[in-house]
C-alpha cells in the first residue's frame, strides 16, 4: 500500500551536510516506525536511524550526535539531516517502513558520497 522514494543524495566533502528526504505515496499517519538504513559496497545493510509516529528517535552509535531523523506526517515525508559527514558515511541510503499495513517497504535508495 506504500511506495517510498528517496532523494537528496550527492557528493559532499568531509565535514559537510546533506538532507535526505523520503516521500511516501500513502499516508504515514497511522504507521508507527520509519527507518533509515545504509549500505556500502560489499557490506551489509545496517540501521542508521529510526523514528516513531510520536517523534521518538534512536540512532546507531556511528551517527549519534551528527544525524537527525524527523518526520512530517502531513507531507508523508521522513527526513534524515546529516551533518559533519565522514568518508565512512559513504553508502546508499534507504528509507524503510518495517511494518506498513503488515508489510515491509523499502525505497530504491539514494547515494551519498563523502570525499576526504
Amino acid at each position: 500500500q506504500v511506495q517510498l522514494v528517496e532523494s537528496g543524495g550527492g557528493l559532499v566533502q568531509a565535514g559537510g551536510s546533506l538532507r535526505l528526504s523520503c516521500v511516501a505515496s500513502g499516508s504515514i499517519f497511522s504507521i508507527n516506525v520509519v527507518n533509515w538504513h545504509r549500505q556500502a559496497p560489499g557490506k551489509q545493510r545496517v540501521l542508521v536511524a529510526t523514528i516513531t509516529s510520536g517523534g521518538f528517535a534512536n540512532y546507531a552509535d556511528s551517527v549519534k550526535g551528527r544525524f537527525t531523523i524527523s518526520r512530517d506526517n502531513a507531507k508523508n515525508t521522513v527526513y534524515l539531516q546529516m551533518n559533519s559527514l565522514k568518508p565512512e558515511d559513504t553508502a546508499v541510503y534507504y528509507c524503510n517502513i518495517p511494518n506498513g499495513y503488515g508489510m515491509n517497504y523499502w525505497g530504491k535508495g539514494t547515494l551519498v558520497t563523502v570525499s576526504s
